[in-house]
C-alpha cells in the first residue's frame, strides 16, 4: 500500500484486503449471512441495470451477504428486506420523470447510517466512489447538495474502516487528522444526466 498526495490510501492487493475484510467482518459477528452465488449476483445486476463494481461483488461473493462493516453493517444484496437492490429501485423509481431526481444512476446504496442517511458505491465509477447520500441540506429544487465524497475509492473506504480511521468512529472528532466527506463535484452533472 501507498498514500497519495492527499493521505487516502491506494491499495495494491485487493486479495489480500479482501481477507482482511472477512477477518474483520468473522471476528465482528458471528453469525454472519453466508456468502452470495454468481447466479445471485447475475439476478441483482439484471434489476439494476447495471453491473455491480467488482470489489463490492467480491464482498457479497466472499465475505457475507451483508451484515459486516462499519457501523449500521452492509445491507443484503436482496431482499426479501431492506436490500442494496430494492433500496436503489425504490430511491431511482421515486423519482422518474420529476425535474431533479434524488438519486443518481450507477449509485447503490450498501448500508444506512440511519436518519435518511446512506452510503453509496458508484458502481459506474472505475474505482467505486463511496459517497455519502445526506438528505438535511435539501432546501427544494436539486439535490446536489445532499450528496459527498466519503472516499475516492471502495478499497480505500475498506481500509479506512478496517483501519477505525473513519468519519464515523466514536472518537472521529478527537482525532487531528480527520477527513470528513467533502461535496461531490460530480453530484449537479450526474443527477441532470440520469447517469
Amino acid at each position: 500500500m501507498s498514500a497519495g498526495s492527499d493521505s487516502i490510501t491506494v491499495v495494491t492487493d485487493i486479495d489480500d484486503l479482501v481477507q482482511r475484510v472477512a477477518g474483520r467482518a468473522a471476528s465482528d459477528n458471528t453469525g454472519l449471512p453466508a456468502p452470495v452465488g454468481d447466479a445471485r449476483i447475475a439476478a441483482a445486476e439484471a434489476q439494476l441495470g447495471f453491473a455491480l463494481h467488482p470489489l463490492l461483488a467480491r464482498l457479497y461473493r466472499e465475505v457475507a451477504d451483508g451484515g459486516f462493516g462499519p457501523d449500521y453493517q452492509l445491507l443484503p444484496l436482496l431482499g426479501p428486506g431492506p436490500s442494496v437492490v430494492g433500496e436503489y429501485l425504490t430511491r431511482r423509481e421515486a423519482f422518474v420523470g420529476v425535474e431533479h431526481p434524488q438519486w443518481p444512476e450507477g449509485v447503490v446504496p450498501i448500508l444506512t447510517w440511519g436518519c435518511a442517511m446512506y452510503a453509496g458505491v458508484d458502481c459506474l465509477h472505475g474505482d467505486g466512489q463511496v459517497l455519502l447520500f445526506e438528505p438535511n441540506p435539501y432546501s427544494g429544487g436539486s439535490w446536489d447538495q445532499c450528496w459527498f465524497l466519503d472516499s475516492a475509492s471502495l478499497a480505500a473506504w475498506l481500509e479506512t474502516w478496517l483501519a477505525g480511521t473513519g468519519w464515523f468512529e466514536e472518537d472521529a472528532f478527537d482525532r487531528d487528522d480527520l477527513i470528513e466527506p467533502r461535496p461531490w463535484d460530480q453530484a449537479a452533472r450526474r443527477l441532470s444526466s440520469g447517469a
